[in-house]
């Protein structure tokens, strides 16, 4: 069979596809849209599976995306892929062959019971029309022709040519429904048949029964067609709604059930940021010899190597130490900044992390051992409990305070409520001096910062930055800002 070149019907189809890609996080530029756009115009839509193989190795670059992918491929190429590429006349034979193998003798004979009323209900149009020019103009037009002769491959056509028109792609909430299904039918020319409808209901025609039943497949073929679209779209989009709720959310208030979708968002906004603030490679006048460099420089000169070049990446690893509170009204917030720097390892290679509640210890063997979640949940074993930050910085003082210098990163999470016990602020002072900066990201809101037992107002004296934090957003933004300070 004969491959046919992509129809601009057709073209419109892929691009609206690669928007549902895209609302479904699947990364695609205008570069990969002409890619598939060509892969589609050499494998020609006939073969499904030959195309969905073909524009998934032109637009999904890793396995997630790939399964995210075949999803929507499936769902949003529902309908046959054929239908752009065969005649009515090739679909027609083949379902005559397939209809002759597999029909009985009784069901041969109610299939020509419905022939027969079919031809009759065709017959009453026909003679109705001839007296009446305008119901004959109507069964002459592209949609009621495709109406009568039941031909879905045009009347497919003619829904995607007029969901495109309309930009059914746009859809987003259920309250559109109707207001897309009308758009579509206004653009599929439904008015004229509404119109003669009502004047035929006036003179009580006999056409006006086969008339109405077209219009009511006509209706619920559309209605189909924009609930279909509806679920789809509206999967990515609410998807991202619902991102941007929990991303919104304070994080003490997340129910168990949406924990592992906050772990995945969190990986997500990880990976943005390190693909962001990955380091450079830079050049200087020492290190290993760039040949290919050097040799270019040598062709004005035959080449001669007058001009050696080097090239050498620089390392530089600043330290971040995170000192967490695990005590139960802020253990929440920790588990999530946790997860936030040990997903960004590639980025901030060097972490040390301390937890603390009553007592505080370094617990960066932890997630040197297992995985982040499991290494959290031994966090918070060990060190859950009451709060004592005098205690927990003295603590840290033994262990850590002579590893901090002038490339020192410490960011502290915590309330600072520490039940009315020494605060032990010249330890805090210490840090502040020999460090690069201390971050206090404290949960609470800043209203709440020194009142009954918290000692925030006083620990701000000993931070270059303090900042209310407890959804994802806001430690998306403070992680972010502290990577560029890092650069």
């Amino acid at each position: 069979m004969a491959e046919v070149a992509p129809s601009q019907a057709m073209q419109r189809h892929l691009v609206n596809f690669i928007s549902l890609l895209r609302s479904h996080d699947v990364r695609v530029s205008p570069a990969e849209t002409l890619d598939a756009m060509d892969v589609a115009a050499t494998l020609g839509y006939a073969r499904r599976e030959r195309l969905r193989d073909g524009l998934a190795a032109a637009l999904a670059k890793t396995p997630a995306e790939e399964a995210v992918f075949h999803h929507c491929f499936a769902r949003f190429f529902d309908r046959s892929l054929a239908d752009f590429a065969r005649t009515r006349e090739e679909r027609s034979a083949e379902e005559d062959a397939v209809g002759t193998d597999a029909l009985s003798t009784d069901a041969v004979s109610t299939d020509t019971t419905t022939e027969n009323h079919r031809a009759s209900v065709e017959q009453l149009l026909d003679e109705a029309s001839r007296d009446d020019a305008a119901l004959a103009e109507l069964l002459a037009t592209p949609l009621l022709q495709q109406l009568r002769n039941n031909d879905s491959t045009a009347l497919n056509l003619a829904l995607g040519e007029a969901a495109a028109s309309v930009g059914l792609s746009q859809i987003r909430m259920f309250t559109q429904k109707g207001q897309f299904t009308r758009r579509m039918l206004d653009a599929m020319g439904e008015e004229q048949l509404r119109r003669t409808l009502a004047r035929l209901e006036e003179q009580d025609s006999p056409a006006l029964e086969p008339l109405r039943r077209y219009r009511d497949i006509l209706r619920e073929q559309v209605r189909d067609y924009v609930e279909q679209h509806y679920l789809l779209q509206a999967e990515g989009q609410n998807a991202r709604f619902m991102d941007d709720l929990l991303s919104r959310t304070r994080l003490s208030n997340l129910e168990q059930r949406y924990l592992h979708r906050v772990h995945e968002l969190v990986q997500r906004m990880a990976r943005k940021l390190a693909e962001r603030h990955a380091r450079k490679r830079r050049v200087y006048r020492r290190g290993k010899l760039d040949m290919g460099r050097t040799l270019r420089r040598g062709i004005a000169n035959d080449g001669i190597l007058f001009h050696t070049h080097w090239k050498r990446v620089q390392k530089n690893k600043p330290q971040l130490l995170a000192i967490c509170d695990v005590s139960g009204s802020v253990a929440a917030y920790a588990k999530f900044l946790l997860l936030f720097l040990y997903s960004l390892q590639d980025v901030l290679p060097k972490v040390r992390s301390f937890a603390f509640s009553s007592h505080l210890g370094e617990v960066s063997d932890l997630f040197a051992q297992h995985p982040v979640d499991k290494a959290i949940e031994l966090v918070n074993w060990r060190y859950g409990g009451a709060t004592d930050y005098g205690k927990s910085l003295q603590d840290f003082a033994r262990l850590a305070l002579e590893d901090i210098n002038s490339s020192t990163t410490v960011i502290v999470l915590g309330d600072a409520r520490n039940n009315d016990g020494d605060p032990q602020l010249e330890i805090m002072r210490s840090i502040y001096q020999r460090s690069r900066r201390v971050i206090w990201l404290n949960p609470e809101s800043r209203r709440a910062w020194g009142t009954g037992d918290s000692e925030m107002l006083r620990y701000l004296s000993a931070c270059h930055f303090a900042a209310e934090c407890n959804n994802l957003t806001q430690l998306e933004r403070i992680v972010d800002q502290l990577l560029k300070m890092n650069r």
